[in-house]
């Protein structure tokens, strides 16, 4: 009977869902609506930071995109933390990196199976919200990572890095491998995403330093985290604007197709480029000369934390309100304001250094 009541509550979640997914495209927010969401849900419990780690969990981790390499080694790093806690991993996703509808059904489907908790790396955020929400309200516990939600529409998020430190060390890398002066561009993944939209407004805030007054932004172009339209907008970048000095790229699909454009092409060498990328992808694009230096987390760590944070929630020893502190493996790590949670600094990879890595 439980299962069956489950069920009709999904399939009615789901209309829900759709209907506000269409009045979203098709209407604004009111200003409730945004203070309702960016109010972290941090349960109204008092954490217990010696409460003892809750075995036989499962942990739902709903990438942006699976079979895409990052979200491969940030999972398997997820999958790796739960199994030493003595818990259950989980994974399930679209195939596509734009497809919100998709994330949406997933979280419902987790919801249904009465998983422990989610981790989710957002498509947008807000489209998962109404689903997000539902699941909290089960008692599921939410972890974005990677790319956040809403703040109301978890428990906590874990991110990369500080965001202000990435967009700001991605615009340094460049200006400084052009000479702080010419024309840029960016290479975004999706236009909705989180992560990548909070990235590009701390690059546009650290060019209005006046050191960077030579430095012209020309555009910013999308290529949906998908290899073969990541490649198409740079070629149709720098046929566009064929004065451009460097591409700041920060989705590890984007930078890599854009290396594999340029070092067939001839801007190699003269068109600079740098972002997020994995030493693995970047490796061969350093050693010829295409890339100077890019920058990253370890994606296996970030995969880690958010499992381990998942666990930490679940077992009562953290809530998601600013100020508590829990371990996870060798580190303390403090929550911030709204709940967010920082890996650590990103590590910048060149000629010198790519080879002590392999991820």
């Amino acid at each position: 009977m439980r299962t069956a009541a489950l069920r009709r509550s999904g399939a009615a979640l789901a209309a829900l869902t759709s209907l506000a997914l269409a009045l979203t495209a098709c209407g604004g927010t009111t200003k409730k609506d945004v203070k309702d969401d960016n109010a972290s849900a941090a349960s109204a419990g008092k954490a217990d930071p010696n409460a003892a780690t809750k075995k036989g969990l499962t942990v739902g981790f709903l990438p942006k995109q699976v079979n895409n390499p990052y979200f491969t080694t940030s999972d398997k790093g997820g999958e790796k933390a739960l199994t030493e806690l003595g818990s259950r991993y989980k994974e399930v996703g679209p195939s596509s990196a734009t497809d919100t509808a998709g994330q949406v059904s997933y979280v419902n489907t987790l919801t249904q199976q009465q998983v422990n908790a989610i981790a989710v790396s957002a498509q947008d955020p807000g489209a998962l919200c109404t689903a997000l929400k539902q699941a909290m309200s089960n008692g599921i516990k939410v972890v974005s990572y990677d790319s956040d939600t809403d703040p109301g529409c978890r428990n906590a998020f874990v991110s990369q890095a500080s965001a202000e430190d990435l967009g700001r060390t991605e615009v340094q890398l460049l200006a400084e491998q052009i000479g702080y002066e010419g024309e840029i561009a960016v290479l975004s993944a999706a236009q909705t995403a989180t992560n990548q939209n909070t990235w590009i407004g701390y690059m546009k805030d650290e060019l209005k330093d006046p050191k960077y007054k030579n430095i012209r932004l020309v555009k910013i172009a999308y290529g949906n985290d998908d290899a073969q339209q990541s490649f198409q907008q740079t070629q149709g970048l720098l046929q566009e604007h064929p004065n451009l000095k460097g591409i700041i790229s920060p989705t590890t699909v984007g930078i890599k197709a854009a290396a594999q454009y340029l070092s067939g092409s001839k801007y190699k060498g003269k068109v600079r480029l740098t972002g997020l990328g994995t030493p693995d992808d970047m490796r061969k694009y350093v050693k010829n000369g295409t890339v100077d230096a890019f920058e990253l987390w370890d994606p296996a760590k970030l995969g880690d934390l958010a499992a381990r944070t998942a666990v930490a929630l679940v077992s009562g020893q953290i809530t998601g309100k600013e100020g508590e502190t829990f371990k996870a493996g060798d580190t303390t790590y403090t929550i911030g304001k709204d709940g967010v949670i920082n890996l650590g600094k990103p590590t910048v990879f060149d000629a010198k250094n790519i080879d002590q890595f392999n991820f």
